[in-house]
């Protein structure tokens, strides 16, 4: 008590002085001691008690109500680190209504703009209405004013307070307008006005470096990489002293896009000239640069020569080569960082996590996890997200689950998206769309990539019905049809068989990418309309869009459907000369399609054999099912032992193979390849088919009798074969290459009859 009776000794001042001169005086005096301890106050580990006490004795002498006591009050209340915002307000309540003046409402306005923004201008609009006493807002006032309509965001308040900052004279000449004009403009890059911001720039008779940073910021965000160039050099001819570390900064994150390369290495270079390489974070944004433009050798060499590294330059490493396809490297950097004593920050986490899913590492991502947990970082939500993508595209989707039910009432879309799309990739498709519903009911907003996942789980059902239903809300939400939506919704009413509306889809798209057209010429080449499949290619040649891997295999599996065996090769040969692609096992693999279609099988096998590239079975099976189609029984005898020999784990190609030897009564041979594939542990797969009945999808399996219709499933089935067999119609099943095998014990006709009973699942 009397240390703190000593600190506070000025407390006793005031009661000493009888005269009323000397009171004042003294008041004075104690004002501007008190301030001077809230200053020391608010610096000290104690802040908040050394703070309240403070306030205590200044309720009990009677100095609370005066503006400038109450104004340092509210104003360390509001710096400290957890701001005390309800009792900072309370200490502005208790100041007579006639007594505020601008620095009263100021000292509550700014950290609001900060923290609390609709509050803040609800705050502004009341000191404009004040009836008490009449205050004119300060350029600190409209500051704080147009800080708290960027954070909103509220353009039409921002837009507001601009227009009576116009009207007020006070705030219009020297420093002061300077200092509005910079947080005007600021406040209209952040809301995504940018042309209104450099209207407001281009007027500014003054400028200063937060000025020149702020407008290149908005052109930063807005990825007007030459328009914030631009500025940067009209900086450098007009004031070049402005220039600093923190407009460069601000020029270099504009200029990161591959198409922008060469303005960034320009940057580059005036940053060597003039010293600039020593900071740090001008050297975290030359690694960004240059992993954004995709030339991660350069990045590579700035983070080698960087000598005050830090947890972000090796977050930007991390993910530049994971966004780069990289992501090996991106491992290995992360266990370096790991070794060198760097704690990692979320986003280095979210970086090596995305990473893990690209490359399917899952031991590395798992590493990462608990590394995660033990930092503490596993409940932020963003790398919740990249952590549930991440055991999604592993394979591990009960270990997704687990993490999206912990955060599941979060209201976070790139969360949901994670969980939605990892369903999608483990072929969960009907689970996607019942988590897609209930994204909807928890009132989430979808984004691009939710709609892109949904539509892609629809398509793969074959389920029209929500698809169209999600066409509306596409409509509803406004999305528009470029990019990935579109694409995604064409190919979504094509495998549906829907060509029409895919069509009207593709037509409407302002924008069509490559992906577009690859989508476009994969519905009609999948459902028979191979000539509607070839104009489109020629047409798209036409309109200057460079065809890809993807696009070739559409156009050969449209020749291959139209036997078109003479325009597959042009189109095979023209990859390479024309377009400079190398083919891939999937082009190969076309090409013998349309090879074995077309019954010329010796070919295909020669094809096949000329081929350097690892290409496993999957060729030798395309010929073999040519084979049996075409009843090519030496080719065809040839491509199963070949796949044989390749251990392949096909339960089908046994069964071509063993029925190819029993057509040619090769009795030894059957029962080798019979015998071969139980060795081998080969079991056949189960079919399963679906269908949609009154927005309800019903799946079948071969042999189950779980459906709840399945007793009156079978009696309709006894019926309709009991039907097709009175109108002559005996073999249901017959396989091209199965003749009775007395030998083996088992008949096709009772083949038949086994397929009859399970027909339906």
């Amino acid at each position: 008590m009397h240390g703190g009776a000593s600190e506070l000794g000025f407390a006793a001042l005031a009661p000493a002085h009888a005269m009323a001169g000397a009171a004042l005086l003294a008041l004075r005096m104690s004002h501007t001691q008190f301030i001077e301890h809230l200053r020391h106050a608010a610096a000290s580990a104690r802040a908040p008690r050394a703070g309240e006490a403070l306030h205590g004795w200044a309720l009990k002498s009677g100095v609370a109500s005066h503006a400038p006591v109450s104004n340092s009050l509210i104003t360390f209340y509001c710096s400290l680190s957890r701001p005390l915002l309800a009792a900072a307000f309370a200490v502005f309540e208790d100041i007579p209504a006639a007594a505020r003046d601008v620095a009263s409402w100021n000292s509550l306005l700014n950290p609001l703009s900060r923290h609390r923004p609709f509050a803040a201008l609800s705050h502004f609009r009341l000191m404009l209405s004040s009836y008490d006493c009449v205050v004119i807002p300060s350029s600190h006032s409209f500051a704080a004013a147009f800080t708290a309509a960027a954070r909103a965001p509220s353009a039409s308040a921002g837009a507001a307070a601009h227009a009576l900052a116009c009207k007020l004279p006070s705030s219009s000449d020297g420093s002061d307008n300077v200092f509005i004009s910079t947080a005007l403009l600021n406040m209209y890059c952040k809301l995504g006005f940018t042309s209104d911001a450099r209207r407001v720039f281009d007027e500014m008779p003054h400028r200063n470096a937060v000025s020149w940073t702020a407008m290149v910021s908005g052109y930063a965000v807005d990825k007007c990489s030459v328009e914030a160039f631009e500025i940067f050099r009209l900086m450098l001819q007009e004031c070049p002293s402005e220039k600093n570390e923190f407009v460069t900064t601000s020029v270099l994150s504009a200029v990161s896009v591959p198409s922008a390369l060469l303005m960034g290495v320009q940057v580059h270079g005036l940053v060597v000239k003039d010293g600039l390489v020593g900071f740090v974070s001008v050297e975290n944004s030359l690694v960004t640069l240059y992993a954004k433009a995709e030339y991660m050798e350069a990045a590579l060499q700035v983070f080698k020569s960087s000598k005050e590294r830090n947890s972000i330059t090796w977050s930007a490493m991390i993910t530049g080569y994971a966004q780069n396809g990289e992501a090996d490297s991106a491992a290995r950097m992360f266990l370096q960082m790991h070794a060198a004593g760097f704690s990692p920050t979320e986003f280095t986490f979210v970086g090596v996590l995305n990473a893990c899913s690209d490359m399917g590492a899952l031991a590395v991502g798992k590493q990462a996890h608990g590394l995660m947990v033990k930092l503490g970082f596993e409940m932020e939500v963003y790398v919740k997200s990249a952590l549930v993508d991440m055991y999604a595209k592993c394979g591990c989707i009960g270990d997704a689950k687990g993490g999206f039910q912990q955060l599941y009432d979060v209201d976070d879309v790139v969360l949901w998206t994670a969980m939605i799309a990892g369903h999608v990739q483990n072929g969960e498709l009907e689970e996607a769309l019942v988590l897609y519903a209930r994204m909807a009911k928890e009132g989430i907003m979808p984004s691009n990539l939710t709609i892109t996942s949904v539509l892609r789980a629809c398509a793969c059902l074959a389920a029209l019905e929500p698809g169209k239903q999600l066409h509306t809300q596409i409509i509803k939400f406004g999305f528009s049809l470029g990019g990935s939506v579109g694409s995604a919704l064409s190919t979504m009413y094509s495998k549906c068989g829907n060509l029409e509306d895919g069509m009207a889809v593709f037509n409407s798209m302002a924008d069509r990418d490559v992906i577009a057209w690859n989508s476009i010429i994969s519905g009609l080449s999948q459902n028979g309309c191979g000539n509607g499949a070839l104009d489109l290619f020629e047409e798209m040649k036409l309109e200057g869009t460079a065809p890809d891997h993807i696009t070739f295999i559409n156009v050969l599996c449209a020749c291959s459907h139209m036997g078109l065996v003479d325009r597959g090769w042009f189109y095979f040969r023209s990859m390479t000369k024309v377009y400079s692609l190398i083919p891939r096992l999937d082009h190969y693999s076309c090409m013998v399609d349309i090879l074995s279609r077309a019954g010329q099988l010796k070919e295909a096998k020669d094809f096949i054999e000329s081929i350097t590239v690892d290409h496993g079975t999957c060729l030798w099976r395309i010929v073999l099912g040519a084979c049996r189609s075409l009843r090519d029984f030496d080719v065809g005898a040839y491509a199963g032992e070949k796949m044989m020999e390749l251990g392949s784990e096909d339960s089908s190609a046994y069964i071509l193979l063993s029925n190819i030897y029993a057509a040619q009564r090769k009795w030894n041979d059957v029962e080798r390849v019979r015998r071969l594939m139980r060795l081998r542990g080969v079991s056949k797969d189960l079919g399963c088919s679906w269908v949609e009945l009154n927005s309800r999808v019903h799946v079948f399996v071969v042999g189950e009798q779980q459906h709840p219709e399945a007793a009156n499933i079978n009696v309709e089935l006894i019926r309709l074969a009991k039907h097709m067999k009175d109108e002559g119609y005996h073999q249901i099943c017959q396989l091209p290459f199965v003749e009775e095998v007395d030998a083996l014990g088992a008949s096709c006709e009772e083949d038949q009859l086994e397929l009859k009973s399970s027909a339906y699942s």
